[in-house]
């Protein structure tokens, strides 16, 4: 079993190596590239087609599993887990195998420490951050992938995503879910009545803001309440303006949170969450409001929603369906605008992570590491597969299309989220950390140094130095 200390070591070193082969600008513009394309509404190809309809295809074999059950844990909630449950249900169908999904909590190491204290752990854990999957190692609980899992990875996923999954060099994650954290979707109306444009640098994005200001919308929905998405704001401004290396940096903590980088992101994040006129119900609003809640504010109410921008990932389009709102119409979007010289791209992503070592637990992650699985729940839209073979077509609509083609195409040029690669304890855990302390500055972002001091003081204790 690796001790503390060793898995921070090889955090820090495997993140070193990645940092060396990982750079976040050529995503950047094949993701500008691919959704200006889509943007318009005379596009054929931009309305959902016949999503989750019909078979797919076998391009994996499953053993047979007659009479055998296993159950799946995942933070997932309404359409997410519905999804995902569909998922399930084809593995069930290919193999006899009977699936529960269990849902979990966050964070879900603690959630999993629980249910392993009482005997009664999942067989499959669905872990959102690459320091679960360490922690899972370093705890003795995840199981290596066998031959067959290996194989599907080898096959379909670039290194990049499959080094994520790694711990020492043994593959133990099937990262089955990937995300684009790089996006602002927009209510196009709003937009439109305002005059704003689509903007491409972050000054423009405030000039964006305060037009649609003007116009009488409130020009941001924030999910203060999920402390995840502030650390999303955060990573964003921060890859844009200090640059990959420092991210790198700072992501293993070979740089103190009082770098002078972290001042100039935090300064410049208080540009908008200092306003609380720009921030639907305020900054006290924002910390009660969820993120689903976010998103389906911004596209109901017609041209007068609560909102006119939200920030987030691709996924945010399972929650514009729960609206009348149609993606490519009234629901645009754009990248995250260029702070610095170049747009930033952070992905962010789940992985399969063997609990319970079984044929049928080795099935499953095979499966999930196959096309297979991913063209089911990419039909049903709101999802993202870093599986590279998965068929663009099958995603329901432009622009998932060609983000999802975007990600591909772009291989190993991402950068991965900076709070997953944390020890949970500080980059993942809700109400502590940084997730809390993000919290507290968007509720007073007037003292930069002293939320630097806390998160220097939180981070170094996570990370044992």
């Amino acid at each position: 079993m690796h001790s503390r200390s060793d898995t921070i070591r090889h955090l820090r070193t495997s993140r070193t190596r990645t940092a060396a082969r990982l750079c976040a600008a050529s995503l950047a513009a094949a993701l500008a590239l691919s959704l200006t394309a889509c943007g318009g509404d005379d596009d054929p190809e931009s309305g959902d087609e016949n999503p989750g309809g019909g078979e797919t295809a076998a391009t994996v074999t499953l053993p047979q599993l007659d009479g055998q059950s296993l159950e799946v844990a995942a933070v997932w909630t309404g359409p997410e887990q519905a999804n995902f449950r569909k998922v399930l249900e084809e593995f069930e169908k290919r193999t006899g195998a009977t699936v529960t999904f269990v849902p979990a909590q966050d964070p879900i190491i603690n959630f999993l420490g629980s249910k392993i204290a009482g005997g009664a752990p999942p067989d499959v854990a669905m872990l959102p951050q690459v320091g679960a999957i360490e922690q899972a190692v370093d705890k003795g609980w995840a199981k290596p992938l066998g031959p067959e899992a290996q194989e599907q990875l080898t096959e379909h996923y670039s290194q990049g995503w499959q080094d994520l999954g790694k711990v020492d060099g043994e593959q133990y994650g099937v990262f089955y879910k990937a995300a684009n954290k790089s996006l602002i979707w927009y209510n196009n109306q709003v937009f439109e009545n305002a005059g704003a444009t689509e903007p491409q640098t972050w000054d423009e994005l405030l000039t964006a803001a305060q037009t649609v200001y003007d116009s009488g919308v409130t020009p941001f929905s924030v999910a203060g309440a999920d402390g995840w998405t502030l650390t999303d704001w955060f990573e964003n401004v921060y890859l844009s303006q200090a640059g990959p290396e420092k991210y790198d940096q700072l992501a293993a903590h070979e740089i103190p949170w009082t770098d002078p980088s972290v001042t100039d992101a935090l300064t410049t994040l208080a540009e908008i969450w200092g306003k609380d006129d720009y921030i639907a119900g305020g900054a006290d609003g924002a910390l009660q409001t969820e993120f689903p809640a976010s998103v389906t504010q911004t596209f109901t109410g017609g041209d007068q929603p609560k909102a006119g921008m939200v920030f987030e990932g691709d996924f945010v389009q399972v929650n514009i369906a729960e609206t009348d709102a149609q993606v490519g119409t009234d629901a645009k979007v754009f990248p995250f605008p260029a702070v610095g010289d170049t747009a930033p791209v952070v992905s962010g992503g789940d992985a399969a992570v063997i609990l319970e070592d079984s044929e049928a637990a080795q099935a499953l992650a095979t499966f999930l590491a196959s096309p297979d699985a991913a063209t089911v729940q990419a039909k049903l839209g709101g999802y993202l597969s870093p599986n590279k073979n998965v068929d663009s077509s099958a995603y329901p609509n432009d622009v998932q299309r060609r983000t999802a083609e975007a990600l591909v195409a772009a291989g190993d040029d991402f950068r991965f989220d900076m709070s997953d690669q944390a020890p949970q304890a500080f980059g993942g855990t809700p109400g502590k950390g940084e997730w809390k302390i993000l919290q507290d500055f968007l509720t007073d972002p007037t003292d930069i140094a002293a939320t630097q001091e806390q998160l220097e003081a939180e981070a170094a204790k996570a990370y044992g130095n």
